[in-house]
This record gives C-alpha cells, structure tokens and sequence, in this order.
C-alpha cells in the first residue's frame, strides 16, 4: 500500500487544494493530508475545523475515496512527519514557475534529509492555477464572492464566519 503525505495549511481548503488531492489519490492508495500548525500564526480556521472541511470537501468531490484519506497536524519538518506517518510519497502542488523554482529547492533539501521519502509534483488543473487560500480569505473577508475557488461545503463555512 503506498502512502502519500500532502501537507498545507489549508485555511482554507480551496479548490486547487482539492484537485491535488484528487490526483494524488490516483498514484497513491492512502492520502495523508497534513495540516501545519504555526504557534505564531493565528488561521482563520482551528485544525478540526479544517480537518472536517477537507473531509466534507473531497466526501462531495469523490465520495468513493473518502476513507483514503487522514488528516493530522505537523509542527515539524515535513519529510520527518511524513515518516512518522509511514509515508513514502511527499505531494506537492504546482501552478506555475514560481511554485516550481521553489518547490524544487524544497525538494532537493528534503531529499539530502531524507533519500527514502520520494517528492511528487502534481500540476494544478487549468481553473484552480491562480486560486491561493490568502486570496481566498481576504476576498471572502471583504464580502467577495469565493464560490468559483472553494468546495461548496468551505463556501458554507467562510460565509458563515464573515457573516456581516
């Protein structure tokens, strides 16, 4: 059984999050999605909340691959908490040259650290390329319409905390 490890902030979970997800559940028979968890941020969403609207978002999108997947936090490098969750696959998501300069860089220092934990880049789908979880925030903050970037159960969740 091949076990990948995605980890993020999701804050929130958006719709190029979701499709990552989705191809990593093709090359992977378990997804480990791995919430960050920063003591000097404060996220818009605590990781239980975060960790239902991941479950909820990829239920709705794919429900037949809904128990592949975990969800738990990580305060530590990733390639360490990616073997601690027995992972062999890290997922990485890409949109453009930028996220590859730096995820290479990423990816090269993770391998030193860790040979035996492999980097997978999955590209974003055309839609979800420009779609970042601050934009979302901060346009879902102004009373922006979100719907096109986010899985209709985290469309639910940021209207209901920017409620005005």
């Amino acid at each position: 059984m091949t076990t990948a490890f995605y980890p993020g902030s999701f804050d929130p979970m958006t719709n190029g999050h979701l499709d990552v997800l989705v191809q990593a559940l093709q090359v992977a028979d378990r997804v480990i999605v791995a919430i960050g968890v920063h003591p000097g941020k404060t996220p818009l969403f605590s990781f239980d909340e975060r960790a239902e609207l991941i479950r909820a978002s990829l239920k709705e999108a794919l429900p037949q691959k809904a128990a592949n997947i975990d969800v738990v936090s990580f305060d530590r490098l990733v390639v360490d908490a990616a073997r601690a969750n027995g992972a062999k696959l890290l997922i990485r998501g890409l949109r453009d040259g930028t996220d590859l300069d730096y995820e290479m860089q990423m990816a090269g220092m993770n391998r030193q650290m860790a040979p035996d934990v492999q980097t997978v880049f999955l590209p974003a789908g055309t839609a979800s390329r420009p779609i970042t979880a601050t934009l979302v925030r901060q346009i879902a903050a102004m009373g922006g319409d979100v719907a096109a970037f986010v899985p209709p159960t985290v469309l639910a969740a940021l209207k209901s905390r920017f409620a005005r």
